[in-house]
């Protein structure tokens, strides 16, 4: 059983430190992909941590962003505490707190380590889809014309009110990013760019760098631009880009069961590198 000393409360600026330590100390550490770092949340409605007599033994965090989606964007505790009794305690707490705020939310979690999932399984989370890698070794992108009537330039600081609007419209309310994710997102691109046409941006992608080369971390086209070849162009871009400065290998994740990015994706010469990681939600329906 967990130590009756032990009180759940929500996380504090003064607790950066700890938390901070922990994340960085236990192997058990769930952490989001996210671009805010699971300290920058500190402060964030829905953000608890098991405190015993002032030291800090287990955190979670899992804070809407965007509304209604509320993922886990920390979960981590000392060793010597059970894994099953730390989450047991501080899941009680932040969905009761979540569901109570907003009978609409869905708590969420893009599982990484498998100790974590057998977590989510005995809170009653669902396996809603399977998130899968794709790699590009470098080297130019196969001939494809941009299409009529359609401009590629750099992204600019502007963009993004438009862009968040078209991420919305293209991926709906569960996968969107939110425009403050969007800003961080542009804040460490590597490169960013968007398709418009006369009247309006249709498409963006925003890249960042890695250790192995770089990740195409975002892709989207308004629904009445899909199947016009906006992606492919964006791509792309992308591509020739990165060979300016030297071959690189390009990364890009998308839902398993996303067909019409699969294949944009494989045309441009991604293969799947076998990785995946499941994607797990609780509450409404999806």
């Amino acid at each position: 059983m967990i130590n009756l000393n032990l009180q759940v409360r929500r996380a504090v600026a003064e607790d950066h430190r700890q938390i901070a330590s922990l994340i960085q100390r236990e192997s058990k550490t769930h952490r989001h992909l996210d671009w805010r770092s699971a300290l920058e949340w500190i402060g964030s409605q829905n953000y608890w941590v098991l405190d015993e007599g002032g030291l800090i033994t287990a955190a979670l965090a899992c804070p809407e962003d965007p509304p209604d989606a509320a993922w886990i964007r920390l979960f981590t505790h000392q060793a010597h505490l059970a894994g099953p009794e730390a989450w047991s305690a501080l899941w009680e707490v932040a969905s009761a707190e979540a569901f109570h705020a907003n009978p609409r939310a869905q708590i969420a979690a893009i599982v990484v380590k498998p100790w974590f999932q057998s977590l989510l399984l005995s809170s009653g989370f669902e396996r809603m889809q399977d998130i899968v890698l794709l790699q590009r070794p470098g080297g130019p992108p196969p001939p494809a014309a941009t299409p009529t009537g359609i401009h590629i330039r750099p992204m600019q600081p502007g963009d993004l009110l438009a862009i968040a609007q078209l991420d919305l419209a293209a991926f709906g309310p569960f996968w969107h990013n939110s425009l403050d994710s969007l800003q961080r997102a542009y804040s460490q691109s590597i490169h960013a760019a968007v398709a418009e046409n006369d009247f309006q941006i249709v498409g963006y992608q925003i890249s960042t760098g890695n250790t192995f080369g770089a990740h195409l971390a975002r892709l989207a086209v308004r629904p009445e631009a899909q199947g016009l070849g906006v992606g492919t162009a964006l791509v792309g871009d992308l591509i020739r880009q990165l060979s300016v400065h030297s071959p690189r290998t390009l990364s890009v994740n998308t839902q398993a069961d996303n067909l019409a990015s699969l294949a944009l994706y494989q045309k441009m010469g991604f293969v799947r590198t076998g990785e995946y990681f499941p994607v797990f939600v609780r509450g409404g329906g999806y």
